[in-house]
């Protein structure tokens, strides 16, 4: 199963999985992206209400903001390997 959604999600994980392999990698940096997805994605779906009780449309363009980072941080907490993770974090 994950390597199907592996390769689902294969463009977005490309962009992470590219350079050197980290010298330092520790397991809290995934559950910090896993804890920052829920506020992203929770963020995201607050606003979506505010949107849908305003009848703005306006309100989406944070939805889509707030909603794909989350998403991403989701993926590559997910499935991405310990580059992935490292390149988001800009470590090095």
């Amino acid at each position: 199963m994950k390597a199907i959604l592996r390769k689902i999600c294969s463009p977005i994980l490309n962009l992470f999985e590219k350079g050197p392999q980290p010298e330092i990698y520790k397991p809290l940096n995934r559950k910090i992206l896993f804890v920052m997805a829920v506020l992203l994605i929770g963020l995201a779906t607050g606003v979506t209400f505010a949107a849908v009780s305003a009848g703005q449309v306006a309100f989406f363009l944070p939805v889509i903001v707030f909603g794909g980072g989350g998403l991403v941080c989701l993926i590559v907490g997910a499935l991405g390997d310990e580059r992935a993770v490292m390149n988001i974090w800009g470590g090095r």
